[in-house]
């Protein structure tokens, strides 16, 4: 596939079914967190994906890969890092399933239509923008924290983008879990599983995965912790799973 790549931008083998990505060099590139949320979705075939945020595409393309979704779209406010995710999209030979809308994720209902999709998957911003002066043209800053949209507006729009009994997928900071299922509640989205990711066994965890369904019933189920490393300090069997490759520790 022809595809132009521009200066300071690198193509990623993503090491999975031929996948690839276009990444800027100075900009923000994906990592693990974006990974885990993609494996934790629950995605069945023929459901139609909305990822809010998308950034590179990174999820929408290893949703993909791993999924037989028959729709998923990828919402991003920045229109250089849409371009790019766009670049990667006809890259990857995907655009039969995949698209990417350059679009503010707050005004997605207006844009998508409402209770239209069966998973919502979200890597949002992590940091309160704070009392801080940040650039709004500063990639890095846009994807770390809340410039553009906060976690509010991410399960807001959730709920009116899910069908009834749909999913929202989400990789956050453990010290936002309150407010995960506080605005989780709020917008009728019942938190229903959560997981804990430690960088090893002996380590504070430093990300959780949350998964919610539209007027679910209340029961929340916790899961095992993942541990990124093992004891040796190498990649853990399940992470090595996640990541479809062999276990023999290889970073």
């Amino acid at each position: 596939m022809d595809v132009k790549i521009k200066e300071n931008e690198r193509i990623d083998d993503l090491q999975y079914k031929g996948l690839k990505i276009i990444q800027k060099e100075d900009a923000f590139c994906f990592g693990l967190d974006a990974v885990l949320v993609a494996n934790f979705t629950d995605i069945k075939k023929n459901d139609f994906v909305v990822d809010l945020g998308t950034g590179t595409g990174i999820i929408p393309i290893l949703i993909a890969g791993k999924t037989e979704a028959k729709s998923i779209l990828g919402i991003e406010i920045q229109e250089d890092m849409a371009e790019m995710a766009k670049r990667s999209i006809k890259l990857n030979d995907i655009g039969d399933r995949v698209k990417i809308i350059c679009g503010d994720l707050k005004k997605s209902v207006d844009i998508l239509g409402s209770s239209k999709f069966n998973v919502i998957v979200s890597n949002p911003p992590y940091m309160n923008a704070g009392g801080g002066l940040l650039s709004e043209s500063n990639t890095k800053a846009v994807s770390r924290h809340e410039i553009f949209c906060t976690l509010e507006d991410v399960v807001k729009a959730s709920e009116k983008l899910l069908k009834p009994k749909g999913q929202l997928a989400m990789v956050h900071r453990p010290d936002r879990l309150v407010d995960i299922i506080w605005l989780m509640r709020k917008y009728s989205i019942e938190p229903k599983y959560m997981r804990f990711v430690h960088p090893s066994a002996k380590k504070k965890a430093n990300l959780i995965l949350v998964k919610g369904i539209k007027h679910g019933r209340p029961q929340l189920k916790m899961m095992e912790p993942l541990y990124v490393y093992n004891e040796h300090g190498i990649f853990s069997d399940e992470i090595n799973k996640i990541y479809c490759r062999g276990g023999d520790g290889d970073s």
